[in-house]
């Protein structure tokens, strides 16, 4: 028979989440379950179970969550569990910010870090390659418009 470690509540990881943008509101969660009835994520992934996610928060596995391979880059961002939630926990906004507490960790995954890089340098998730400019003049659409990123580099603080 298999026997596990037993785990404390890590409280320092709690602090951090809960200085995060809206990751005070995991407190608030009581484990009713409604955030999970109407995922869509849910739905695909066996593995993604916001209540399960918010319960973690709630223990402080830091571990489990702030990591390239987290169940939590499978939400969706549809805010679904936000409407269904009766203590207005927004277990998306906790979501949103572990995944933000693992962009500053540097435990983002390589495409979600590749993409906030593309955003930072042209204003857009994708590359324009010279074809796809051909194209679009092909059909008679106007060329793709310059984005001023400098705007975003001082939103977001990277300049």
């Amino acid at each position: 028979m298999e026997t596990q470690a037993k785990r404390k509540i890590d409280f320092s990881f709690r602090d951090k989440l809960d200085s995060a943008v809206e990751g005070f509101r995991h407190n608030y969660c009581y484990q009713c379950g409604a955030c999970v009835a109407d995922c869509p994520a849910g739905n695909y992934s066996e593995s993604f179970n916001p209540r399960l996610i918010l319960l973690k928060a709630l223990l402080g596995f830091e571990d489990e969550l702030i990591s390239a391979d987290s169940e939590i880059w499978n939400c969706t961002n549809c805010y679904t569990c936000s409407e269904r939630c009766p203590q207005d926990v927004r277990p998306v906004d906790v979501i949103i910010a572990l995944k933000n507490l693992c962009v500053r960790a540097g435990k983002a995954p390589e495409l979600v870090v590749n993409v906030s890089d593309s955003v930072l340098q042209s204003g857009i998730t994708t590359r324009v390659t010279s074809l796809a400019e051909k194209r679009r003049q092909e059909l008679g659409l106007p060329p793709i418009k310059a984005y001023p990123v400098d705007e975003l580099i001082k939103i977001v603080g990277k300049g």
